[in-house]
């Protein structure tokens, strides 16, 4: 046994032994009653859950409550142009949080739960809030809140290759002053990756060639410290100002041990990454009554320093012959500014919104690539691609009219436009210039008390990287991208059907229908005579659902159990642009299924769970070869939870307990793969193991 296997093992033994004897202590301390599953109180269009109705899950934070209403998805913010339109789907006291630090989702993990004053459900349609649609949740916060801590450690292991994670968690603190509340944090959310196993290779006509053992591992860590100001007045005015500061490390270890069987061969490559940067964020918004209105002014500003070395090396263990490899080195300064304006007012049932809004966004990237003499010394080699700085300058404007048009149908619509000038600064080419509309129309309607329905068609702009603009080797597969001056953003028509229906004291359970239409889809596309990028194509098709649902066991006799089920498929069609036949969109996930039993033992603190998920990814196309990686497409785990161990939620989970694992198949072309032979195929199938997770969730 290895000195770090046995530490890890000691690791685990410590954690669960801790987590068994503080659960052990705390087994005589119940719930006060049996409480009922969260049943939401109906008012008007509005679905309402109290604390009360989350007392079971004994929440230490406004999110842990929000996660457990029944049949309702947390969607994130889309990494939209600038702020734009909403996309979360979670307000606070009716607000959007239009900043890059997270947004509400964020915020509410810094919320304690005792400051939540009520949950409501609602319809997007009936909010004067634009680029929303489906249901809505609106958590509502005590303005007199009274000052309250909340932490959380969550150690994790791995059984097999990563290093332990023994600084996972988060502190922070709420309080008020007079007019002003604050939020005070610190966060680390580290990641951890690691697979090991055999790799085969084989060639165009299917003979083993090469065998290879495989070993990688990647420790992420970020550090997140972010100061929250709220200032409540004078008057009727608000406003927010959000501090941050994230530096992070990203250091990855990829080595294979190879053998060329036709000679006996042995070989060993090496590939190291170092990945230390920082981004900081200012966030800030003021809101004030003028005229027949109020008047919203956010700002953002937003570094990010990204420096990245990495380093390959071949070895030939057997021939005893030099060492050859190559270095990549990227250092790059990300900015972004952003300046907002919401001006809203309302006649009668009319409600209207303006914004106008600029964005300033910029890429500064100084990138160089090297090759390993016989000496073993990295010597520049040309890249001339690789440096350079993209910027984009950005202006859109919006205008938003909701109305009821019944008791029981709301009708939004948002229209507008924006216009950029997109610019490589170094190369020789004019800056371009597009001018692009942008908007949508939603209805919502309540047929019953117990039905939601909504439909949304919208036009809608997508993102680009400023980083395919250059030139990205990726060493690791023997491949570069070409950087590609003429990149555009992608744009789509959608449109959205969403069908939610609450089933009482069974629960609720949802449906939502999709069809996108894209012009100019993100993918690979020749550049020049014989390379590859990131480019557009002319159009691509994607249509799908997805249904949720959450069932309360209670009436079945099965007290205190519910199941969350969530299944969804998702349909593309794209050219391909060399041999124009019609295949999925690169790397799309076109299958997923989860389900996870939860019981919350009753008149006890206890509680345990299982779950089962399966995720699946459409193949990537490059131009010399198609790949797909599966990374775990089934798992599973399980955790047991005590929710109070001396006034902390303990809890102590296994996951991936089927042993699901790293799967890859690559099929090489030696050229374009519509006119060159196969050169070789590449299967991995390899161990991932168990992870174990220890967390200890607490206020003070």
């Amino acid at each position: 046994m290895t000195k770090a296997s046995h530490s890890l093992k000691v690791a685990l033994m410590a954690s669960a032994a801790s987590f068994l004897l503080a659960s052990a202590a705390a087994a005589q301390t119940t719930d006060p009653a049996a409480v009922p599953p969260p049943v939401a109180k109906s008012a008007g269009q509005k679905r309402v859950y109290a604390p009360a109705d989350f007392a079971r899950f004994a929440p230490k934070t406004a999110y842990d409550m929000l996660v457990q209403v029944p049949g309702f998805s947390i969607r994130g913010a889309d990494q939209e142009r600038g702020l734009g339109q909403a996309s979360e789907n979670v307000l606070i006291n009716g607000q959007r949080i239009a900043n890059k630090s997270g947004g509400a989702i964020d915020q509410l993990q810094r919320i304690s739960a005792s400051s939540v004053e009520r949950i409501e459900i609602v319809d997007a349609a009936s909010l004067g809030i634009a680029g929303l649609s489906g249901q809505v949740a609106n958590v509502i916060v005590k303005q007199n809140q009274k000052s309250a801590g909340q932490f959380e450690y969550r150690p994790h292991f791995r059984a097999h290759f990563a290093k332990p994670e023994f600084l996972a968690g988060s502190v922070s603190y709420n309080g008020k002053t007079g007019p002003l509340d604050y939020t005070l944090s610190i966060k680390n959310s580290p990641g951890r990756g690691a697979f090991g196993g055999p790799v085969y290779i084989r060639n165009g006509d299917g003979v083993l060639t090469e065998r290879r053992r495989e070993v990688y591992h990647s420790e992420y860590d970020q550090a997140n410290m972010q100061a929250k100001f709220g200032l409540d007045g004078p008057g009727s005015s608000v406003g927010n100002l959000t501090l941050g500061y994230t530096p992070y490390w990203n250091p990855a270890f990829q080595q294979d041990h190879r053998t060329i069987l036709a000679t006996d061969e042995h070989r060993t490559r090496t590939i190291t990454t170092k990945l230390d940067g920082y981004y900081a964020d200012i966030n800030g918004d003021y809101e004030f009554a003028l005229g027949p209105g109020r008047l919203k002014l956010i700002g953002v500003r937003h570094w990010e320093h990204e420096p990245l070395l990495q380093d390959l090396i071949l070895r030939f263990d057997t021939t005893g012959a030099p060492d050859t490899g190559s270095r990549f080195s990227r250092d790059t300064h990300i900015g972004e500014t952003i300046f907002r304006g919401e001006y809203g007012w309302k006649t009668g049932k009319n409600d209207f919104q303006v914004s106008l809004e600029r964005a300033f966004n910029s890429l500064d990237q100084k990138g160089a690539l090297f090759t390993l003499d016989p000496e073993g010394e990295f010597v520049p080699f040309p890249f001339p691609n690789g440096t350079g700085k993209v910027t984009e300058v950005r202006y859109e404007g919006i205008g938003t009219w909701s109305r009821p048009l019944a008791s029981n149908l709301n009708l939004q619509v948002a229209a507008g436009a924006e216009i950029s000038e997109l610019d490589r600064v170094d190369d020789d080419q004019a800056p371009r210039k597009f001018f692009r509309p942008k908007g949508s129309v939603t209805l919502g309607w309540q047929p019953k008390p117990s039905w939601d329905l909504s439909l949304k068609l919208r036009r809608r702009v997508g993102q680009i990287s400023f980083y395919d603009f250059l030139a990205q080797p990726k060493l690791a597969d023997d491949r570069e991208n070409a950087g590609n001056p003429e990149l555009v953003p992608p744009q789509s028509w959608e449109a959205e059907t969403e069908f939610a229906h609450d089933l009482g004291k069974w629960g609720k359970t949802r449906l939502n229908l999709h069809y996108y239409r894209v012009e100019d889809i993100i993918d690979v596309i020749p550049i020049g005579d014989d390379e590859e990028g990131i480019g557009n194509l002319p159009r691509a098709d994607r249509y799908g659902f997805e249904s949720v649902s959450t069932i309360q066991l209670d009436p079945t006799g099965f007290k205190g159990a519910k199941v969350d089920l969530t299944f969804g498929v998702e349909w593309t069609k794209v050219k391909d642009p060399l041999t124009h036949e019609t295949r999925a969109i690169s790397g799309i996930r076109d299958k997923w299924w989860s389900v996870q039993l939860r019981h919350d033992v009753p008149g006890t603190s206890w509680a345990w769970s299982a779950y089962a998920e399966r995720n699946h990814y459409t193949k990537y196309f490059f131009l010399t070869e198609i790949n797909q990686n599966l990374d775990l497409p089934y798992f599973a785990g399980v955790y047991v939870e005590n929710k109070n161990v001396l006034g902390t939620t303990v809890r102590f989970s296994v996951d991936n307990i089927i042993e699901s694992r790293h799967r890859v198949w690559r099929t090489v072309f030696d050229g374009f793969r519509d006119r060159s032979p196969l050169l070789f195929f590449q299967k991995q199938n390899q161990l991932v193991g168990p992870i174990f997770t220890l967390s200890i969730k607490g206020n003070f």
